[in-house]
């Protein structure tokens, strides 16, 4: 039985490979589940963690490719191995839970929202990029998001698979074939899928007029930054002021706020010496646009360690708000273990730890016509993080902004993958949300997930179009943070009457670590 189980679990980690975006067969994320399920059901403990960690690496593997653009195999390599660990323990626990060879669904499903939550948080602060919800930007299940959030999202997606399994299973044991239970649990599973799609999506709001612009990068720009420091600056300084001239001859509609991408402003605006060239031609385009721009820049602050900050300029005022990035991304913006990482890639020491911020990710922009709209701002990966949206939302945000760079990827999906995981948090909050990159993929997207006036890689771009502004509170808001405590409960509860369940029929084996 054994090669069997680790074949099924291989081929589970490549159904959930195509399942995200790049290959968008977002169905087999349900697959992928379901055959974990059944290959550790009745398995060992080290079978199922020898499973789990087979599906992570078939999974993993292909999908942090862009991992190593620039830092090298090593890190990459390094990387995926660190993800399937997670998988792993999955594999075990879920052969604990079906000890008696019997998929158990939901107790499968909340197992895997443990094993999303420790991937989010553990080590290093987490790194929570291809959870499960992630995958169903494009699916019926995606209405549901606004309930439960991206944690119960992956669940309904876990438990859709662990159904499918008890189908499977159902029909095809030799000892234990039942064609009615098996098509009702796979019947159930389609009612799971197609259920949300009753749930609303709300659209209406009051407009906002955005321009989001994509600068691209010069050929010679690499990780290196090898361009002439202040050449991103000037293409969106240009780019802006192209804006005006086209606002001014009435061919483009005057923009309530202009948004340029992380890092668009590649000279630091608040440095004591070089800060005040940087900042006179930042507000010379803000000034021509006559319109607020809020930008992504690195800045010292007059001091030795960097932040990643979101700025926000205002005509004929300049500088207005600040953001600092709160959730630095581990080995891109912070380098753990740096003894150890230096035998794995020469990129290591480039790498400056940043300093993160304290504050939510809010800021008021006073509009021409009077208004004031709050902005939702997370950076680059803050978008697959839960409390850095959810936190913004519960300030008040009435639009989400994700100024990303994404140059740093290379041409694999990591775009596209990042521009789902905004379309997910759009349904989930009920916020329109700009994504807006360097060198793409950039899109206006609506509460409802639709992406609006998207772009390609590697392009110079700009993108216009009238947004909602909402304010109204999803019940996910309250509910995401529930699911994974919940989840715990119900593992443990499932983990403890199993073992009373076999002491009352006199049937407690010793768990078994091979099989």
């Amino acid at each position: 039985m054994l090669p069997h189980r680790l074949l099924l679990a291989l081929c589970g980690g490549v159904a959930l490979l195509l399942a995200f975006p790049g290959y968008d067969a977002w169905p087999l994320a349900l697959v992928g589940c379901g055959a974990l399920a059944l290959a550790t059901a009745g398995a060992s403990v080290r079978t199922g963690l020898l499973a789990g960690f087979l599906l992570g690496l078939a999974w993993y593997t292909p999908m942090f490719t862009w991992a190593g653009t620039y830092a090298g195999p090593m890190p990459w390599l390094a990387m995926s191995v660190a993800s399937a660990l997670y998988p792993a323990a999955l594999g075990g626990l879920l052969a604990l839970l079906q000890r008696g060879g019997a998929v158990r669904p939901l107790l499968g499903a909340a197992a895997w929202v443990l094993m999303e939550q420790a991937r989010a948080v553990t080590p290093f602060g987490g790194f929570p990029w291809g959870r499960l919800g992630f995958s169903q930007a494009d699916s019926p299940l995606l209405g549901a998001v606004s309930l439960v959030g991206v944690p119960g999202l992956g669940l309904l997606v876990a438990l859709g698979g662990g159904l499918l399994a008890v189908g499977v299973q159902r029909l095809m044991d030799p000892g234990r074939a039942d064609l009615r239970r098996g098509l009702g649990a796979l019947a159930a599973a389609a009612a799971l899928v197609l259920a949300p799609l009753l749930v609303p999506r709300p659209v209406d709001g009051d407009p906002l007029q955005v321009a989001a612009v994509q600068g691209d990068i010069p050929e010679d720009f690499t990780r290196t930054l090898t361009a002439e420091p202040g050449t991103m600056l000037e293409r969106y300084t240009t780019m802006t002021r192209d804006l005006a001239t086209e606002v001014a001859a009435g061919s483009s509609p005057y923009p309530d706020v202009v948004l340029w991408p992380e890092g668009a402003s590649d000279l630091d605006p608040l440095r004591p010496d070089g800060g005040p060239a940087a900042t006179e031609r930042i507000t010379g385009a803000v000034d021509a646009v006559d319109a607020p721009v809020v930008l992504g820049a690195v800045s010292r602050r007059g001091g030795e360690a960097p932040h990643n900050l979101v700025l926000s300029y205002l005509p004929g005022e300049g500088l207005d708000e600040v953001y600092t990035k709160v959730y630095l991304a581990p080995f891109g913006e912070f380098m753990p273990l740096r003894p150890l990482m230096r035998h794995l890639s020469p990129w290591v020491d480039r790498i400056t730890d940043f300093v993160p911020g304290t504050e939510v990710g809010v800021v008021d922009v006073p509009l021409r016509d009077g208004r004031t709209v709050r902005l939702g701002l997370g950076i680059c990966f803050e978008v697959v993080v839960d409390p850095a949206m959810r936190d913004a939302v519960l300030e008040g945000a009435e639009l989400l902004v994700v100024p990303t760079s994404n140059a740093w990827f290379g041409e694999g999906d990591q775009a596209a993958q990042h521009i789902a995981a905004s379309r997910v948090r759009a349904v989930e909050h009920g916020r329109s949300v700009v994504h807006v990159s360097n060198v793409g993929i950039s899109g206006l997207i609506t509460p409802d997930g639709v992406v609006h006036e998207g772009t390609d890689l590697f392009t110079q771009d700009l993108l216009e179009g009238a947004l909602p502004l909402r304010s109204a509170t999803t019940p996910a808001v309250v509910l995401s943070p529930w699911v994974a405590p919940l989840a715990a409960a119900a593992v443990v509860a499932g983990l403890v009457l199993q073992l009373l369940q076999r002491r009352r029929n006199g049937t407690v084996p010793p768990v078994r670590l091979s099989r």
